[in-house]
């Protein structure tokens, strides 16, 4: 009979349901650490934790029990998802679980903030009848920006409708079509929304795209008298820049759930008028903790006994035989969607891939969802892998199409992708040398070969002379050294026309660096972009 072992402490309703499962044996062992945490998950089929206890690599490894670890929430940091795919663990999260009551504390904050609850309450235990200091502010009309459209921020969106609030929002992967059914208008950049804002609140992971998301620069495009909210991760707000702002009269409120350091329970803004904050409570309902904790058990229970896998963080159900033999693309694949995410410009609206050679015999599916899963890979609150990438590009209205041929072409196998998005079409193409050295042979019209790794930096540039070396020399004086280059013209060109160049860096470019390098004479436009280094497997591989 299975057995699961619950870490940490979940809602009733969770025992009860392993309670009354006839298949099932559960035993609770919560505080574990070290050898005792190692000990026990040996001698479990499923594991069920939140966030307190930590499932190394090296409390996982040697482990040949042990077949899924559910976690009871959405973050699966405190587990090493690397190491578990490795001794073939299933990880799966309950995604939905805690998206209502974040979205409500979010409306909760909102509220508080814009009518003076705290502060006035306060008062009247002071003493003190003092209605004309805490005169509040009214949704209705307000213009509201959410950054981050996925579950919890739609939801946002449609309470703060009900509220008559005018909705602005960015994603860049939800499409018009999407936003148009939410009733939120969509903008380009987060720059653009904030200065028609009277509210804004984030609802996207913590990448290093979105820390310090908003700082100085960003306060000083707001309105006067904004407030800003934020439920989602700490770090996406610069802390030192909304006391500046609250300071300075920028801001008349800012309302926090989450910090850049937690536990906080001492901060700068803890102390200035119109801040009101809450110790991470986001997830913390009776509600919330019950339904994750009721699903984290059905998918534990489900999967050991009958196989089925939902909301999976770390591999899909492909046998390990198809794996290996597509280890090489799969992370071609993802490399590309990675690359492609920071390449392009404007929000998605559909993915082609076409694959062509040999690859194109294999099934492609897995190689389609591993590019969608890098396509994504910043820019979503949930983890995302090749078993819900193209469910979450559904969600949002983008359409993913194939496409097979068994002509090779210049390369016995091959990919080529094509993002259209509301800002122009964008399109890449790769390869893998040997059995895992993938390479970028291609940029929009533009043929060439290059490392798909690390540190890049691609400039457009005019196809003459010296060009390529002033590049050299300036990233010199910035003590930037190149590891790799390649050089590329449009496949039908002559000499003299516009050609690309992509350089492999030791180091990444500041803005500084980038703003520099587009300066020089003939240079069309510059770009850097960071994948994972050489050698570095997306955990399914």
């Amino acid at each position: 009979m299975p057995k699961i072992i619950i870490l940490d402490n979940i809602a009733q309703e969770g025992l009860d349901l392993l309670e009354h499962s006839d298949n099932i044996e559960f035993v609770v062992k919560t505080g574990l650490k070290g050898e005792d945490l190692k000990t026990a998950l040996q001698q479990a089929d499923g594991a069920i934790c939140r966030s307190g206890v930590k499932l190394s690599e090296d409390v996982l490894q040697d482990n040949t029990r042990l077949r899924v670890i559910v976690r009871a929430g959405v973050g699966t940091d405190n587990i090493d998802k690397s190491a578990a795919t490795r001794q073939g663990i299933i990880v799966m999260n309950t995604p939905t679980g805690n998206t209502f009551s974040t979205a409500e504390h979010t409306m909760t904050l909102m509220l508080a903030l814009s009518r003076n609850v705290a502060p006035a309450f306060q008062s009247l235990r002071e003493g003190r009848w003092d209605r004309k200091n805490y005169m509040g502010s009214q949704l209705s009309g307000k213009s509201l920006g959410i950054v981050g459209l996925g579950r919890i921020g739609q939801e946002v969106a449609k309470r703060a409708q009900a509220f008559q609030m005018n909705i602005l929002g960015f994603d860049p992967f939800l499409t018009a079509e999407q936003a148009t059914k939410l009733g939120v208008e969509l903008c380009d950049t987060v720059d653009q929304m904030l200065p028609r804002l009277d509210y804004l609140t984030v609802h996207t992971p913590l990448t290093p795209q979105t820390e310090g998301l908003i700082g100085v620069k960003q306060l000083s495009l707001l309105k006067p008298g904004a407030r800003l909210i934020n439920c989602a991760r700490g770090g996406i707000y610069n802390e030192a820049a909304l006391a500046q702002g609250l300071d300075q009269g920028i801001l008349a409120g800012v309302a926090l759930d989450v910090f850049e350091a937690e536990p906080c329970t001492d901060s700068p803004l803890f102390h200035k008028d119109g801040v009101i904050c809450t110790p991470h409570l986001g997830a913390s309902t009776e509600e919330a903790q019950t339904q994750v904790a009721v699903e984290a058990v059905e998918l534990a229970v489900n999967f050991l006994t009958t196989g089925a896998v939902r909301h999976a963080v770390n591999v899909a159900t492909v046998d390990p035989k198809t794996l290996k033999s597509l280890a090489g693309y799969l992370e071609l694949s993802y490399r590309m969607g990675i690359f492609l995410d920071q390449w392009d410009e404007g929000g998605v609206q559909s993915v082609k891939i076409e694959y062509r050679g040999h690859i194109a015999e294999e099934d492609t599916k897995l190689l389609t969802a591993s590019l969608c899963a890098g396509l994504l890979k910043e820019a979503l609150d949930a983890s995302v892998n090749i078993v819900n990438s193209q469910v979450l590009l559904k969600e949002r209205g983008i359409e993913v199409s194939e496409f097979h041929s068994s002509e090779m072409g210049a390369f016995a196998s091959s990919m080529t992708v094509t993002l259209k998005t509301d800002k122009g079409t964008y399109t890449a193409g790769g390869t893998v040398f040997g059995k895992n050295m993938p390479r970028l042979i291609r940029l929009d019209d533009m043929r060439l070969e290059s490392y798909l790794d690390g540190n890049m930096l691609i400039f457009v540039h005019d196809d003459l002379p010296g060009i390529i070396g002033n590049m050299g020399t300036t990233l010199g004086t910035h003590k930037i050294n190149i590891a790799q280059m390649s050089v590329g013209r449009p496949i039908t060109a002559q000499p003299g026309g516009h050609a690309i160049g992509v350089l492999n860096l030791d180091s990444i470019p500041t803005s500084e660096v980038t703003a520099d390098l587009a300066s020089q004479e003939g240079i069309t436009s510059v770009k850097s972009i960071e994948l994972p280094s050489a050698g570095e497997k997306p955990p399914w591989v």
